[in-house]
């Protein structure tokens, strides 16, 4: 017997129609975000795994916070789907402790741009994996787009034979992949886990089930923190819960297809940070390949809202004639 899908009220709600505000409080978010990469990057000697632990943790109180200041954290912790949660978790986790370890390798505009990997990976196994429909224009700017991550990683990806910090940096791109690789596959499962789940309830499982699944790399070298790694370290969660507040909130106030684009903008903040903080000077490759990969993510957001339309055209002429 077919389960009858239960309307959720998810907690990013409709769009409204603000798009000012939300991109507003896109473009905090990832000034927020970065932050917490910054502070995380610069807690160096930390392994990833304990970075993870602390950047879930410490995102929990703000979560707590929020959700209980707008009466949803008794909705938010309940849930019918626990082992969706467990599935997405697991493998958020080894999204964020991949994407953890090519910070701590990469310079961060670099670590930054490889991220944007991931939209493009979303359109290829949506195609295998979900068998959605992907017309020659998305193929095309996938295509495009992987060519920009060629650019970028062609320089580092010379492995054991440029010397330790060539090879950091190559072990890093690797690990920015295989992150941006989980971190599609995690986006997937919450496209799927939105129709039945409250956006909440998703934000709230994802960091308690990542924060329970880093403590397994705990035999594997975690270090105790100076006191200026515990501030850093308890600032990025609180920084990374504030940010995806901040995030989960602009989606409230203008469609998706509005507010995408602007993630983009942490490239410029990471190239500030990159070189002002942490001396970080981009390659020629680098800029070049991001500039590539960021034109064709952009393109297959504004194809994704062109085909949405389409749709709700089409779902509203059936409706009519029906």
């Amino acid at each position: 017997m077919t389960e009858t899908k239960r309307t959720a009220t998810p907690a990013i709600g409709a769009p409204g129609d603000s798009p000012m505000l939300g991109i507003g409080l896109k473009v905090i978010s990832v000034g927020l975000l970065l932050t917490m990469a910054s502070l995380l990057k610069a807690s160096e000697g930390v392994p990833p795994g304990e970075l993870v632990f602390f950047r879930s943790l410490f995102a929990l109180p703000p979560i707590f916070i929020f959700l209980a200041s707008r009466g949803e954290l008794a909705v938010g912790i309940r849930t019918r789907r626990p082992l969706w949660h467990l599935t997405r978790g697991l493998v958020g986790t080894m999204a964020m402790g991949t994407g953890f370890l090519a910070l701590t390798s990469l310079p961060l505009p670099e670590a930054v741009a490889l991220s944007y990997t991931m939209p493009l990976l979303i359109v290829l196994f949506s195609a295998v994996f979900l068998k959605e429909q992907v017309r020659i224009y998305r193929w095309s700017a996938m295509i495009v787009g992987f060519i920009g991550v060629g650019i970028i990683t062609a320089p580092r990806l010379n492995v054991f034979s440029g010397g330790f910090q060539a090879d950091v940096a190559a072990i890093g791109v690797i690990a920015a992949l295989f992150g941006a690789c989980f971190g599609a596959t995690a986006q997937l499962i919450v496209r799927q886990m939105v129709q039945v789940e409250r956006a909440a309830t998703i934000v709230l499982y994802f960091s308690a089930t990542s924060t329970l699944v880093s403590l397994v790399t705990l035999p594997f070298g975690w270090v105790m923190p100076s006191p200026a790694q515990w501030a850093m370290l308890i600032g990025a969660g609180i920084f990374g819960g504030i940010g995806q507040i901040f995030l989960t909130s602009s989606y409230r106030h203008a469609d998706v297809s509005v507010i995408a684009p602007f993630e983009y903008t942490s490239l410029i903040l990471s190239l500030l940070v990159g070189y002002f903080v942490f001396g970080d000077v981009p390659s020629a490759a680098m800029i070049a390949g991001s500039v590539v990969v960021v034109a064709a993510g952009i393109f297959i957001i504004f194809r994704e809202r062109q085909l949405g339309l389409e749709r709700g055209k089409a779902r509203a002429l059936i409706s009519r004639l029906g």
